[in-house]
């Protein structure tokens, strides 16, 4: 059983870091299943409690940066209040509207309105909007080192 657990876990694995770079999945929480999943197909033979908690933490992490990003890139390059919301709106909106693509496209138009209505300023509505791509970009690169060390702990805690 043991052999199966770690081609299905590996699948998760796969998928869910596809999920992460590609947000049409939840990548981190995929990660975290395909991890539940081996321990139930090996009775959790070398996975504790201590493992899966922090496993837990770490998806709820990665659910903390992908929050903060945006708004941390706005803030960045001088985003306002008004910008943040606005990233923040954007990114729930967009992703209503236009599915995995809203998920990057919806804060930065989000930003560029929240920070125009603010400020009046096109120009700089534009460059907080960049901030906020680019804040997306870095909590990827980000999201992707925590489900880096997620997999890695699970190939330690296993083998």
């Amino acid at each position: 059983m043991a052999i199966i657990g770690i081609i299905v876990a590996v699948v998760f694995f796969t998928v869910g870091v596809i999920g992460t770079i590609l947000p049409m999945l939840p990548g981190a929480p995929l990660i975290w299943l395909g991890m539940l999943i081996y321990g139930l197909l090996v009775n959790f033979e070398n996975l504790t409690w201590f493992f899966f908690i922090g496993q837990g933490l770490a998806v709820a992490l990665v659910f903390l940066i992908d929050y903060l990003a945006g708004v941390v890139g706005a803030k960045h390059y001088g985003g306002s209040r008004a910008a943040i919301w606005g990233s923040i709106l954007g990114g729930l909106l967009g992703t209503l509207l236009l599915g995995p693509f809203g998920l990057i496209i919806g804060p930065f138009i989000g930003a560029v309105v929240g920070e125009f209505y603010r400020n009046n300023d096109l120009n700089k509505a534009f460059q907080v909007g960049i901030g906020t791509l680019i804040g997306f970009l870095g909590g990827t690169v980000l999201k992707l080192a925590v489900e880096v060390i997620m997999i890695i702990w699970f190939f330690i805690a296993v083998f």
